[in-house]
């Protein structure tokens, strides 16, 4: 199934249909009456960030993506936000479950009240894991931008930290959370929450982090596996 998500990924981006662009990411859409659709100009700011800061190569335009869809696979990375209910049905749990041990990276950003729907629906995907706090020395917080103390903190609900919590498959890194801390809206333009210049910025480092931890790896089993197919 890795090699089917890298082919996929590959006729995406060199085809007509991404040029002159090496990815494309998604934001995914679900069913429960959650807000999927919060942050609406969030994912632009970071591609355009991430694109001008650390040298991606992203097309400026995202998709909306169907967990259940086949489509799912022409994304390396895809982001889930909202502040409530999440539910998947069993073939939303098989694609996007198969869509992760294939090497796909999935983010999630707790925009506040999205916690106990998507512990559940994670759950149903890997009933043999768990969430664990990463620590501060993860590489996801020491990209091109240090975040000695992990997550920034853009929003305050109930006085908590803000928490990156990790879901681990065989020793790769699928899924990153950022709870307690309201990441996504930090990507928002300016005028929506007026959030301090300092920490938007903060959000956008820690955004583009991900998606350079996420595009390396990728990168790295991409290459791995071509070596090992030459032995």
């Amino acid at each position: 199934m890795r090699i089917l998500l890298y082919l996929l990924i590959s006729i995406y981006s060199f085809t007509g249909l991404s040029q002159p662009y090496t990815y494309k990411i998604g934001l995914l859409k679900y069913n429960g009456g959650g807000d999927w659709y919060s942050n609406p100009t969030a994912l632009t700011n970071l591609i355009e960030f991430s694109n001008k800061e650390i040298g991606t190569n992203i097309n400026p335009e995202y998709d909306q993506v169907e967990i259940g869809s086949y489509l799912l696979f022409n994304y390396p990375f895809v982001h889930l936000t909202g502040h409530g209910n999440i539910i998947l049905n069993q073939q939303e749990v098989d694609n996007l479950r198969t869509y992760l041990i294939a090497g796909g990276f999935l983010h999630i950003s707790d925009n506040y009240g999205l916690d106990p729907f998507i512990r559940k629906e994670i759950k149903k995907l890997f009933p043999e894991l768990d969430f664990v706090e990463l620590p501060y020395s993860h590489p996801i917080y020491h990209q091109k931008f240090d975040f000695n103390n992990g997550l920034p903190k853009i929003h305050q609900h109930d006085e908590k930290p803000s928490v990156g919590y990790g879901l681990i498959y065989k020793g790769r890194l699928i899924c990153f959370y950022d709870f307690e801390c309201d990441l996504g809206d930090g990507w928002e333009d300016a005028e929506i929450h007026r959030d301090s210049e300092e920490s938007r910025t903060k959000a956008l480092q820690m955004g583009a982090n991900i998606l350079s931890y996420t595009f390396i790896r990728s990168e790295e089993r991409r290459v791995g596996k071509e070596c090992r197919s030459r032995w």
